[in-house]
């Protein structure tokens, strides 16, 4: 076969065995199960079957009894406020490494409320306990399916995880047992400044308008739903808030083109598995409910009707439909940067149907500045999905999205430098390839800076955020190792850039050996201009300076004298990077404070300067330290502050002495 022809059908072949492995993996797993059936020396009675068979976690109620069991629960059975004071209870409680929590008593609604349910890493495990590590050697297997005959004893129980990983469809289920209106709903709200109640734990299943009956072409995400507020009719419509670089996207761009209503339906509660599973990053081919249904121990159930696929355990669904075309108002609503994301026009849904189970539960969580409770999902899916990672992007070991700076605004990255590998690299070659690879990767792409360097002595711990920080800033050279992406996209949550999804982005790649040590205190005799002083140590190499408070394009010139002023002062080697920002105490507290300031509040191509500045062949770089402009900006969205009165209220919670006090 000549060559070329031969080069192109890897790609084809590898499909193949790829597809091969997807569509017949139930039927392997069948088969081993008949075989393991025929083997026994008695029949499996009713009991045994059952065990076999393990149904747990079908509704939020049998996720709070398994938590009570565990000692991982508290009941709070007097009245408690879920406009604003659920929320603030929620946040303390996290925030102290407390258990989960059922409200019984919810004030103006007759469903109980359960939160904190991912109360830590160690409490997620523990709710996955019996198909993690299955479900870790799933993906493997789905990555490469020749892992599987290589290492039989290893993956001996896929085939059983295969069963149950397909959904399929059934005439009803639980949810339907109940009907009520949607504003009986709960109406949670979380900051005072929200634009009204919100589902913060949604599962938004949207069907394919080119094959609404497949389930494999079935979206699942956690996108925004907002219940009432601004211009919705609060028993016929809600907002869908779904961003740039999301599945239901695609189906809405179909719909459209089709010149028909995408057919969406909003679940809540049910199996944990379903909540991880709209957050979770798949490799292509595995759909998210074939990995809830690993997760959970069993095919996920789907009612089929005259309407979108709906979970058939879930505690409460809402159906309906989506114009296409059509959009309302929808936020502010506090967000995971930390700050309101504002109000501006989504898509909305016209509502159908909201159902809910006899025993229903509506569990729910607060966004927020991290850390969050959707920081543990974060780090359960850092678990899951980091070997995941040299499989997707060839040459990258690992990524780490930086929970402390928002996720989106932060990246961190550890690839290789393998083009040369009789010389030494003593400049970043194909780390710039691997960050342009994960920069183009799916929601990876929203990155706004990205530090990534090789490790070729596997010393690097890529968590260890400040470590790796030092690393990078040991051997990067501003004059080659910084590369702007410009006129790009950003997450639509971060208002530093230039409008809504528009911003810009930074890459900052360094390798080979340490060139300067790092100073663990201010330079002695360190001097700055008038109107910024304050010099505070972040970490070694790295301070904060207060500056200005920031009121329009004038205030750039606080930043062009600030690096004017350094730029002929002795003892900076050992300070490669200043942030200057509005307070520069709060900045050097702790690491996560620096973190967020740094990251969340500047746009890399406007607010990224340096002392020295050169450009060479249209490359941006500097000789002496790099500067973020980290202060607030008049277009920035303003941060998430708590209710004075309602904290009060909490705060008098503290006093009484009972199981849910020590944790406020």
């Amino acid at each position: 076969m000549p060559k070329a022809k031969t080069v192109r059908s890897i790609p084809r072949l590898r499909s193949t065995i790829s597809r091969y492995v997807h569509q017949n993996v139930a039927a392997i797993g069948r088969s081993w199960l008949q075989q393991r059936l025929k083997g026994s020396r008695e029949p499996l009675d009713s009991g045994s079957r059952q065990k076999v068979f393990a149904l747990k976690h079908r509704s939020t109620r049998d996720v709070v009894e398994d938590l009570r069991s565990g000692d991982r629960l508290i009941t709070v059975d007097d009245e408690v406020d879920p406009n604003l004071e659920m929320a603030e209870i929620q946040r303390r409680v996290y925030l102290r490494g407390g258990p989960a929590i059922l409200f019984t008593n919810v004030r103006g609604c007759k469903f109980p409320m359960a939160s904190n349910l991912f109360a830590s890493l160690d409490q997620a495990r523990y709710l996955f306990r019996d198909t993690l590590e299955r479900v870790r050697r799933l993906i493997e297997v789905k990555l490469d399916p020749s892992a599987l005959p290589k290492s039989p004893m290893r993956y001996a129980g896929v085939p059983m995880t295969a069963l149950t990983m397909l959904p399929r469809f059934t005439r009803s289920g639980a949810v339907q047992a109940n009907q009520c209106r949607l504003s009986e709903l709960p109406a949670l709200k979380s900051w005072p400044m929200d634009g009204g109640s919100f589902v913060t734990l949604p599962q938004v299943l949207s069907a394919d308008p080119e094959a609404p009956s497949n389930l494999m072409r079935v979206n699942l995400g956690m996108y925004r739903v907002q219940l009432a507020g601004n211009e919705y009719d609060p028993e016929n419509q809600v907002g869908l808030h779904y961003q740039i670089h999301r599945g239901i996207g695609v189906h809405h761009r179909a719909a459209m083109d089709r010149n028909e209503s995408l057919q969406v339906a909003i679940t809540v509660g049910g199996s944990p598995a379903m909540s991880l599973a709209a957050v979770m990053p798949l490799p292509e081919g595995l759909t998210e409910l074939t990995f809830a249904g690993a997760l959970s121990g069993r095919r996920v159930r789907m009612i089929r009707g005259s309407h979108a696929p709906v979970y058939a355990d879930a505690d409460f669904a809402i159906v309906g439909q989506v114009d296409p075309t059509a959009t309302m108002p929808e936020g502010p609503f506090g967000d995971h940067l930390g700050y309101y994301s504002l109000q501006h026009p989504f898509p909305f849904m016209k509502v159908e149907h909201v159902w809910h189970r006899k025993d229903a539960i509506w569990p729910f969580t607060v966004v927020g500045r991290p850390p969050q409770e959707d920081t543990t999902f974060g780090q359960l899916i850092h678990e899951l999905t980091d070997p995941i990672i040299p499989t997707v992007i060839p040459g990258v070991k690992a990524v780490h999205a930086v929970d402390a700076a928002g996720v989106h605004p932060l990246l961190l990255a550890i690839g290789s430098e393998r083009y040369m590998p009789y010389l030494k690299a003593k400049e970043p070659q194909e780390l710039l390839t691997q960050a342009n690879a994960i920069l183009g990767n799916g929601q990876l792409s929203l990155a706004k800076y990205l530090w990534i360097t090789d490790d070729p002595d596997d010393s690097i711990r890529i968590h260890d955020i400040g470590s790796f920080i030092q690393h990078i800033l040991r051997r990067v050279d501003w004059r080659r190792d910084l590369h702007f992406h410009t006129k790009t996209t950003i997450d639509t949550l971060d208002y530093s850039g230039t409008g809504l999804n528009q911003g810009s982005k930074l890459v900052v790649a360094a390798t080979g050996q340490s060139t300067r040590e790092l100073a663990t205190e201010i330079p002695s005799g360190l001097s700055l201009p008038d109107g910024i002083s304050d010099p505070q140590l972040v970490m070694p190499g790295v301070i904060a300076v207060r500056g200005p408070k920031y009121t329009g394009d004038a205030s750039r010139e606080d930043v062009q004298r600030l690096t004017a002023h350094l730029e002929h002062q002795p003892g900076l080697e050992s300070v490669p990077l200043i942030t200057l920002c509005d307070d520069s105490e709060f900045a050097a507290a702790t690491l996560n404070n620096w973190l967020w300031l740094t990251f969340t509040r500047s746009n890399p191509a406007i607010d990224v300067d340096g002392v020295g500045v050169q450009v060479v062949a249209k490359h941006w770089g500097c000789r002496g330290p790099l500067v973020i402009d980290a202060r607030v900006k008049p277009h920035h969205a303003p941060p998430l502050v708590e209710d004075a009165e309602v904290t009060a209220k909490v705060d008098a919670r503290a006093t009484r002495g009972d199981e849910l006090a020590k944790y406020l």
